[in-house]
């Protein structure tokens, strides 16, 4: 019997939900998984703590927040940076406690594109859930492409606040150079996340306790010493000045970029559900928490530097497009100082690198595995003993690198994967929460995490933000537009609908059946051959 008789006619037929899947008992997250059509391939060796950590990792505030610190400078300075970074942090908020709500229901490492399939009427369930899996998948590719590139950018600009004469750093970084670095980076972060998968969730408890201990390092440093003087409050906290070239109002909401990007990584913690105890309570608390943690921390890594800001003007025309190093630079007087401040930065640089590798290619075996992705059967594939999806973060790995070789043609690469990042996080985001509304919110009701009378409230918000920032950061970050200044993400991320719709097209519209739907009740798409785990040997 259906656990929603009044929708089977709009489901066809309706998920008929296991008691654990999210209901009932705190029964092991692998009965879940079997209860939902999958057999479990991953350990659970990562606590409530343990995800959490991890999800605050994926952020990485401080680090998050500092190398795309250019774009709300120059989209009006301290105004965008400062309230821009809190109502940003409010929206994902309430994007956040949505995705948890549903998560607390649909618990598994296919995450959005798994949950948007089973809210979904059959009629479009199929390619609904395919256009989000698509997009999640390479959300979660493309955004930590732009980690590991900010990091090499980060990097660059680190290294040159030591200087061989005023306004000339050490390291020239020919574009090459800057390239290979990138290179290293990403392999680094992926040798970290193959070979040390047993110490990651130790790894992450540690970022946590270096995190905040470089954080009050800057608070405290860059406010006593304050060489070049100290701002007035009215300016740190009020003052507006775009020179993106975009009209005011515009300019502002290009700049929320930075806050953004810093949020993005909101939902990728999803794909981790299959390596957590008891998934459907522990994933979406650590969602929401993380927020508030990031939120404060954002505000006390941010608002001191605004208090000790250099010249504006100064800050949005350095070639380096990264302003932390030189903001504290000139805060603390020494080059010495200023590179003792950016270490734990750029640790923890790493440590997010390592973390969106882990998680991408987490959920790109998850997609692959319903027979998704072109060559499917590769991507499927667990390693035996490293316990992980080594293929898929293989061909992760492998984009990432290609994709990388645009900032040959544009030294405004990294606004592309991060924009292209964001934007498809934020669709593969609004797919289950939009279908779950259209559907009147009867498949989160009893959910463990049930967000009651503000449900409605949280996924107008999540909803709104989603259709404002989809074309938003298409945008260039300022204007005039020249040919090496071009905003590629909107070309980045019409190239990927292209391939994932020439091979629905191709190979999906006939064979493609979704995730495995017999275990749960759900009616088996019609036309589909059996792919994976839903044909039935």
């Amino acid at each position: 019997m259906s656990a929603y008789p009044e929708h089977e006619a709009a489901l066809g037929s309706a998920p008929e939900l296991p008691v654990v899947a999210g209901r009932g008992s705190d029964t092991d997250g692998d009965e879940l998984l079997n209860a939902m059509g999958y057999t479990a391939e991953l350990k659970r060796n990562r606590s409530t703590w343990h995800v959490a950590f991890m999800s605050f990792v994926l952020a990485s505030i401080p680090y998050g927040l500092a190398t795309t610190l250019y774009y709300p400078l120059q989209g009006g300075g301290p105004v965008v940076v400062v309230w821009g970074w809190l109502l940003v942090s409010l929206i994902i908020l309430c994007v956040a406690a949505s995705l948890g709500e549903i998560t607390s229901v649909y618990p598994t490492a296919g995450g959005v594109y798994y949950q948007t399939f089973m809210l979904a009427p059959s009629k479009f369930r199929r390619a609904a859930a395919y256009i989000c899996g698509w997009a999640y998948v390479v959300g979660n590719i493309t955004i930590t492409l732009a980690v590991q590139f900010g990091t090499t950018l980060f990097f660059v600009a680190c290294v040159n606040v030591f200087e061989t004469e005023p306004g000339v750093g050490v390291w020239a970084a020919e574009t090459y150079q800057v390239f290979l670095t990138f290179l290293a980076i990403t392999l680094l972060c992926t040798s970290i996340s193959i070979f040390g998968n047993r110490w990651l969730p130790i790894l992450d408890t540690f970022a946590i306790f270096w995190t905040f201990t470089g954080l009050f390092a800057i608070l405290i440093t860059v406010l006593v010493l304050a060489k070049e003087g100290r701002r007035s409050a009215s300016f740190a906290l009020g003052h507006f000045e775009p020179t993106s070239g975009w009209p005011a109002g515009w300019a502002f909401c290009v700049g929320l970029l930075h806050a953004a990007y810093a949020t993005s990584s909101t939902g990728m913690v999803i794909s981790m559900c299959e390596e957590v105890r008891r998934p459907s309570t522990q994933v979406p608390k650590a969602m929401v928490v993380t927020i508030v943690i990031n939120t404060i921390g954002g505000l006390l890594f941010l608002v001191p530097l605004m208090f000790v800001l250099p010249d504006l003007a100064m800050l949005v025309s350095l070639s380096s497009g990264q302003p932390l190093p030189t903001i504290i630079k000139s805060a603390v007087g020494s080059s010495g100082g200023a590179i003792a401040l950016l270490m734990p930065l750029m640790v923890l640089a790493i440590l997010c690198g390592v973390a969106c590798s882990t998680a991408a290619s987490r959920c790109t075996w998850a997609f692959a595995r319903d027979g998704a992705i072109p060559g499917s059967k590769w991507w499927k594939q667990v390693h035996p003993k490293l316990d992980l999806p080594l293929n898929a973060m293989m061909l992760s790995t492998a984009i990432q690198i290609v994709l990388g070789l645009i900032y040959f043609g544009s030294y405004t690469a990294f606004n592309a994967f991060s924009g292209v990042g964001v934007i498809s996080l934020t669709v593969s985001y609004a797919a289950p929460i939009a279908v779950s509304m259209l559907e009147g919110r009867a498949h989160v009701k009893g959910a463990k995490f049930s967000l009651g009378k503000l449900g409605w409230l949280c996924n107008g918000i999540a909803i709104g933000w989603s259709i404002l920032a989809v074309p938003l950061f298409c945008m260039p970050a300022y204007i005039p537009v020249t040919a090496a200044s071009v905003n590629y993400a909107p070309v980045v991320f019409v190239g990927f609908v292209l391939i994932a719709l020439v091979w629905y097209a191709v190979w999906g519209r006939k064979h493609y059946r979704g995730p495995p739907t017999e275990s749960v009740g759900v009616d088996p798409v019609p036309g589909g051959h059996g792919v994976g785990p839903n044909k039935k040997d």
